[in-house]
């Protein structure tokens, strides 16, 4: 007989030697708290360590680290008793991806007017291929700025107007407009603001290159992250009929205001005009050409697939899904220090080992819940989000009966925080399952805490957003229990200037894993309250992916009451 436990208010649950008040809206089943508890530092380290491990290389895909990565996953996930999750019964979901590795060349010459100027390759610009092709070459091209290079009808903004761009390299802005909170949410990132975007929308333009205009506050992070992001190997899915651009190109604020003055621009009076909904497509009288060389070799990776059946007879047909991301940048350009081994302890050994403790929760509970959970450990995060967008593609649950995604990128190596901060706060139900949950602990919820570097648009649960999944992605906020105020925001500008993206994201023995630990137990009963629940998640009313929530409603009532579960 299955036990609901509501706990009323100033009641409390004794987790993990601490006290927590819990509200009545989160009802967990009986044996929930004792089995928060197999969530500890020891379960967490054990496996950051080895995945951030200089054995493991930096676990870029389709590498020796990559296939040692997923081998650990799977072995933990079998030596917990999960039933293997990918088609065929098996823990893997392999699919083919393309390796790039460009040489660029060391120098890119702009010339307007007898005048002529040329960037340096690192310092000055960062150029990728937009092809799969072993050449790209783009011979005297005219650049366009093209403000924010954003189309966006239910804003009525068109950057183009129905400029004939086909040939030309665009000149984009990073970000969206942030100035008005009714327009394009105000200092809040969309997709608009993401540089996926802004590549797809110049292909879609018929453009043959873009350029992406860095500065460290657009982009949310400096330089060089966009060094060390976007040099060696680069993966994608097998390109299939979309339109490309020939050229990736990401320039520093400097050069690209040496390139405008060649052409008797200036950066500051375009980036004015742009701001505005009358803005048009200023030609800037500026040509160039560059080739440069793709090494491409095909190769696979491989999704991490765990499930736990659920044990209702109609509601196993549906699942929660819990997703991290395994992939990082494996050996690159040498640090100060001489290394070159992006270890990406926390940016994600820390997710995948938050996902495998919650699951070691799951299989500690009395009985298993009432939906099924899909632990799915994925790759290619750090290309664009692919691992789990080829998943989303090829669901092993049809989308209609996946009920969230719980996403974990990055977990808290500080300590304890009385804040739990909500990425895409407002954009569904799934907000007050973990504000219930966070209560629990005696915390709050509150809004993300850059909400202008657009963290919804740059993780895992955004692949499933797209298929119309709400998700849940959340860190530990920056109210720190025992430290002064301010602290929080200091440490964490601190660790990503220093770290993120580079060789130095490796574990050491100053982390705090008290924050991390609450967090996973979070998310542990943030799931388990979804899977128990009589009803799914559901959008709040307007948001950009509740139309295609609806639209997946509308294939089950086609598909009938069991469509086929577990593919």
């Amino acid at each position: 007989m299955r036990m609901c436990l509501a706990v009323g208010i100033g009641s409390t649950a004794l987790i993990a030697g601490a006290a927590f008040a819990a509200p009545p809206a989160l009802k967990l089943p009986a044996g929930a708290e004792t089995a928060a508890r197999v969530i500890d530092k020891g379960v967490l380290e054990g496996a950051v360590r080895f995945l951030a491990d200089d054995l493991l290389e930096g676990r870029a895909p389709a590498h020796r680290g990559d296939e040692l990565a997923c081998r650990y996953v799977a072995s933990v996930m079998e030596s917990l008793g999960l039933t293997p999750g990918a088609p065929g019964a098996k823990w893997e979901q392999r699919f083919e991806i393309v390796g790039i590795t460009t040489t660029d060349p060391e120098t890119w010459a702009f010339r307007s007017k007898g005048s002529e100027t040329a960037l340096r390759f690192w310092e000055d610009f960062i150029a990728a291929s937009g092809v799969q092709t072993p050449e790209v070459a783009i011979s005297d091209a005219e650049l366009v700025f093209v403000g924010y290079g954003i189309q966006a009808p239910e804003y009525g903004w068109d950057d183009f107007k129905g400029t004939d761009l086909k040939g030309k390299v665009l000149v984009m802005m990073n970000n969206d407009p942030d100035w008005d909170p009714n327009l394009f949410a105000g200092k809040r990132r969309l997709y608009y603001g993401r540089w996926s975007y802004k590549f797809e929308s110049a292909a879609r333009q018929g453009a043959v290159g873009a350029i992406i205009i860095h500065t460290t506050p657009s982009a949310g992070y400096g330089w060089q992250v966009v060094q060390n992001s976007w040099t060696g190997e680069q993966f994608e899915l097998p390109a299939g009929s979309e339109p490309r651009v020939q050229l990736r190109g990401w320039t520093t604020e400097d050069a690209t205001r040496r390139i405008l003055a060649i052409g008797g621009f200036d950066l500051d009076a375009l980036v004015t005009l742009a701001r505005s909904r009358d803005f048009r497509p200023v030609p800037l009288g500026i040509r160039t050409s560059i080739r440069f060389a793709n090494a491409l070799r095909r190769a696979e990776t491989a999704n991490v697939l765990g499930l736990i059946p659920g044990r209702d007879p109609v509601l196993k047909d549906q699942v929660v899904v819990f997703s991290a991301h395994h992939d990082h940048f494996g050996i690159g350009k040498p640090n100060a220090k001489g290394d070159a081994i992006y270890n990406g302890a926390v940016d994600n050994a820390s997710g995948v080992a938050q996902v495998l403790a919650i699951a070691k929760a799951f299989m500690a509970l009395p009985e298993r819940p009432r939906r099924s959970i899909l632990f799915a450990v994925v790759s290619l995060e750090e290309f664009g989000l692919l691992g789990s967008a080829y998943y989303a593609a090829n669901p092993t649950f049809p989308p209609e009966r996946i009920a969230a995604d719980i996403n974990f990128d990055a977990g808290n190596i500080f300590g304890k925080t009385r804040d739990v901060a909500v990425v895409g706060k407002g954009k569904s139900s799934l907000d007050a399952v973990v504000g219930a949950a966070a209560a629990m602990q005696g915390r709050v919820i509150v809004d993300e805490t850059f909400p202008e570097r657009g963290a919804y648009y740059r993780s895992d649960h955004l692949s499933f957003a797209r298929i119309g999944v709400p998700g849940l992605y959340f860190r530990g906020g920056l109210d720190y229990i025992g430290r002064e105020p301010g602290w929080g925001l200091k440490v964490t500008e601190e660790w990503g200037v220093a770290n993120y993206h580079q060789p130095s994201d490796e574990w050491n023995e100053g982390w705090n894993f008290d924050g991390m630990i609450e967090d996973t137990q979070l998310g542990f009963f943030a799931g388990l309250a979804v899977a128990d629940a009589d009803g799914m998640p559901t959008w709040t009313p307007g948001d950009e992916f509740a139309k295609l929530r609806a639209t997946a409603a509308g294939a089950a009532a086609t598909h009938g009451p069991n469509p086929g579960g577990h593919r």
